[in-house]
């Protein structure tokens, strides 16, 4: 499994974004999307996942800002990002867990099998 993410960039406060991440070798059936973030000295915290059969779990703090989708078709995952605020500023990783999992297991990040390299969205006041 390769995982490429992608639509990192510099927008301002209340902008929207799209990252998206391409899972090559991911089957829609057997792969669970997740997106976290990173921010120097921090450590990786959990943003949007979803099952393979559709089940949803976001980050308290970007619930009801960001969705997520997913295009079986194209083994994609797309994140969605709208008013956004300096805080979001990170380094964006999409990463894939093989198998059956509970949704509630998806925001850590120990279960995720392969990372993808990340991809940079800054936000500017």
């Amino acid at each position: 499994v390769q995982l490429q993410a992608s639509g990192g960039g510099w927008v301002q406060v209340g902008d929207s974004l799209r990252v998206s991440c391409a899972a090559s070798g991911c089957t829609y059936n057997s792969c669970n999307m997740g997106w976290f973030r990173q921010t120097p000295g921090k450590e990786r915290e959990f943003v949007a996942a979803v099952t393979w059969s559709g089940g949803y779990t976001f980050a308290d703090d970007v619930k009801g800002r960001f969705t997520l989708s997913r295009d079986n078709a194209k083994n994609a995952v797309y994140l969605q990002m709208n008013r956004l605020k300096l805080e979001d500023t990170a380094l964006y990783y999409c990463a894939a867990a093989i198998g059956r999992s509970r949704v509630s297991r998806l925001q850590d990040p120990s279960i995720y099998d392969y990372w993808g390299q990340g991809t940079l969205v800054t936000v500017s006041s």
